[in-house]
């Protein structure tokens, strides 16, 4: 599952259909938004409700399991995210990982990127301070790769899924919507 992803300073476009909601705060201080890769356990951004008002701030990603094991990311299949503490993780990219390639130690690494939304949200929820990525079966662009993958959400869905927990945007991308390359090894 996603275990890696890519952030960079969105665009105006990702937060636009955000302002509908108010205007965003900063509970904790406007953070420094870096771009780079985002790891398991990084401090990233995300957009959350904080006392009723929809705010920016920097959390962990992964809260600890009833194993001590880090919870990064969520199924989504079988369970009500009505009263869940929801977020809206940006992001511009994605990886997975696929088997080695003979010759090769490490994993293959594959970059999903939307073209039709440069900078996207993932659906996510909260626990513990910190966040996970919501997760559903795989759509087939990423079946290929992996046989689940992370829930995406357009710009415009943002507001809806902090508002609402609409269950119909629990759902894998349609086919055509990502677009993927080999990032590990580097193609020849």
């Amino acid at each position: 599952m996603c275990n890696n992803y890519v952030f960079r300073p969105p665009n105006d476009l990702l937060f636009s259909h955000l302002r509908l909601g108010g205007d965003l705060t900063y509970p904790f201080g406007k953070p420094n938004l870096e771009p780079g890769n985002v790891w398991i356990g990084a401090r990233a951004p995300i957009v959350a409700r904080h006392e009723g008002d929809l705010a920016l701030m920097m959390t962990p990603w992964a809260w600890k399991g009833p194993t001590g094991k880090p919870v990064f990311n969520f199924r989504t299949e079988g369970r009500d995210f009505t009263t869940a503490d929801r977020c809206l993780i940006p992001a511009c990219g994605f990886y997975e990982f696929t088997t080695a390639q003979p010759g090769e130690k490490k994993k293959t690494k594959w970059l999903f990127e939307m073209p039709a939304h440069p900078d996207f949200w993932i659906a996510g929820v909260m626990k513990q301070g910190a966040f996970a990525m919501l997760t559903c079966e795989a759509g087939p662009d990423i079946a290929p790769y992996h046989n689940r993958q992370i829930v995406l959400l357009a710009p415009n869905q943002g507001l809806a899924w902090l508002n609402e927990a609409r269950e119909g945007l629990l759902t894998a991308s349609p086919e055509g919507s990502l677009a993927v390359r080999q990032v590990y090894p580097p193609a020849a």
